[in-house]
């Protein structure tokens, strides 16, 4: 396993980070095995674990603090707060309210007296980000928190965060986590060279595009193709037909490659040199060895090349795969119409 600097933060962290949404309620119920799911990705050399309140509503959080008992200084620990984790709407966003009680709720189902990185999982346009980065500051003063970052942000979000914080004497968002796959590229126009103008640390989730890049022969079936995820894999949406055709076409280029679908997509992502650390979500022990296998591979010019001509640059094949474009100015017709 390598290992990265982590923003200007002087924290080293590894190549691949153990993303944890898959480990609870959400994904794999068993407790004793995700345990053990954390323990290998540990032994491995994988010193980065990433979770959230939200996950499995505090289950995930809960997992990973058991799975840390021993081995808490050994490890950088990640979360995410800002995404509602009941239908109490003050118990979401990123308010100052709301941050003082989920840092205290983060920490003690975590075990432990402080986060390395607490981070906004969401944007909030409804809290100013003065508030926000304020009551932040307040956290890394306190010594509850080492560093803070943002996650989906905008290029023009993570701007002006750095403005604010600049002028209020703010700690700043030290990292982004952003969505970037072969199939999510858009993030390379202006969220990843944004990232790289202020030394932030990036760490990508979805490397797998929940699941499209599988390496199933079939990428519509699975875990992720069931329920609430069903709709990313419906066959109706031309989208989604085109993204098939872009899978079948990286399926041929990995093989030619010899390599599985899953490492070329995750050596994709980590051959860009704004990114620090990829996240990987297995949900299995079988799904972390394959991750875990492909964890040196480096793509030559002519497989990168290929890439490009199936997926170009900076593009998304479902624009409903970018959380960001959402946004009020565009959604509400009162603010762009006379």
């Amino acid at each position: 396993m390598k290992y990265r600097v982590l923003g200007g933060t002087g924290i080293s962290v590894s190549e691949l980070t153990l993303g944890t949404m898959m480990l609870g309620a959400m994904g794999n119920a068993d407790h004793d095995d995700s345990v053990r799911i954390i323990h290998r990705a540990l032994d491995a050399g994988i010193n980065f674990v990433d979770t959230a309140d939200v996950y499995s509503l505090g289950e995930s959080e809960e997992i990973v603090g058991r799975a840390l008992r021993g081995r808490r200084d050994d490890v950088v620990l990640a979360t995410k707060f800002g995404l509602p984790v009941d239908s109490d709407p003050n118990r979401a966003g990123a308010s100052p309210r709301w941050i003082a009680r989920a840092v205290e709720d983060s920490l003690r189902r975590l075990g432990t007296d402080h986060i390395d990185l607490y981070q906004l999982h969401r944007p909030d346009r409804s809290t100013d980000l003065d508030e926000t980065l304020s009551a932040l500051s307040d956290l890394v003063r306190a010594g509850k928190v080492r560093a803070i970052g943002c996650s989906t942000f905008p290029a023009e979000l993570i701007v002006e965060s750095h403005w604010v914080a600049e002028r209020g004497g703010h700690h700043r968002f030290r990292t982004e986590q952003p969505r970037y796959s072969v199939l999510s590229r858009v993030v390379e126009g202006a969220v990843l060279p944004t990232a790289q103008r202020f030394g932030m640390g990036v760490l990508t989730y979805g490397p797998l595009s929940s699941g499209w890049l599988s390496g199933r022969a079939d990428p519509t079936t699975g875990h992720r193709a069931q329920g609430r995820g069903a709709r990313g894999f419906d066959m109706s949406v031309p989208e989604n037909r085109t993204r098939l055709e872009a899978v079948d076409q990286l399926t041929r280029l990995a093989a030619e490659a010899g390599l599985p679908l899953t490492h070329l997509a995750t050596a994709f992502v980590r051959s860009h040199p704004a990114v620090t650390s990829v996240i990987i979500g297995p949900r299995t022990s079988d799904q972390l060895e394959d991750l875990l296998a492909g964890a040196e591979v480096v793509l030559s010019g002519d497989v990168l090349d290929g890439i490009d001509e199936i997926v170009p640059p900076g593009t998304e094949i479902n624009p409903a795969d970018n959380y960001f474009a959402s946004h009020p100015a565009l959604e509400d017709p009162r603010l762009r119409r006379r």
